[in-house]
């Protein structure tokens, strides 16, 4: 899953991402309200951390413009205010949890996975499954027809990504946003080619490929391509 992180201290940005990564989400950044409204405007999010205190525009601004877009991505404030009247009018804004600084990374972490699994109920649990196969997300283990499954990382991370969307179609360019990260300087093929090692992984023992590629497209895991 893909999280955007707004906040200008450079210090607390790499701490969050280091602990956010850690926890196998896909991590970006934004210094400032403009670039983090720009890209929470621009990008699929499964989740933003938005501080309140930015430069160029305010975390409740940027949060404000998303609702009227009709953005609905969780958003989970950050604030040195410890006042209530700042978190109500949060609340209010459209933000769907709050931490007041100082706290721990560990804490953010799971206040993050606590808000998807209010939000994507389907998320809530430690299992993945689409058809006969099942990943352990916290084990980070992968069985397909009861029997496991080697993956390397960028493996894991790609064929979670598809199974929290079964169904969907995702471009190359999507999936190496929401994989990799859109700072990535990898190029297109590179998704190809894991794509093809996932395909030989989940596919061994002459197993239905049920990863689909769709023709000037791109992939979608869909029962219908088995």
């Amino acid at each position: 899953m893909r999280v955007l992180v707004v906040e200008d201290d450079v210090n607390l940005n790499r701490q969050l991402k280091e602990a956010l990564t850690e926890a196998g989400y896909v991590v970006d950044i934004a210094l400032d309200g403009e670039e983090g409204h720009y890209l929470g405007d621009t990008e699929p999010y499964d989740a933003v951390v938005l501080d309140i205190g930015l430069p160029q525009m305010d975390g409740l601004s940027v949060l404000e413009a998303w609702r009227r877009t009709g953005k609905i991505m969780p958003v989970l404030l950050l604030t040195a205010r410890d006042r209530w009247s700042d978190k109500v009018q949060g609340i209010d804004a459209g933000a769907d949890d709050y931490v007041a600084k100082p706290f721990s990374p560990r804490e953010l972490v799971a206040r993050v996975g606590a808000v998807l699994r209010r939000v994507r109920p389907a998320l809530a649990g430690e299992t993945l499954v689409f058809a006969d196969i099942e990943m352990d997300t916290v084990a980070h283990k992968v069985r397909r027809g009861g029997k496991p499954v080697a993956l390397g990382p960028t493996e894991f991370r790609l064929l979670r990504h598809l199974l929290e969307h079964p169904g969907r179609v995702f471009s190359r360019e999507r999936l190496l946003d929401s994989v990799w990260g859109h700072d990535s300087d990898i190029e297109l093929r590179t998704v190809d080619v894991h794509i093809r090692r996932l395909r030989k992984a989940i596919n061994q023992g002459d197993r239905p490929d049920l990863i689909r590629t769709v023709r000037s497209a791109g992939y979608s895991l869909d029962a219908e391509g088995a």
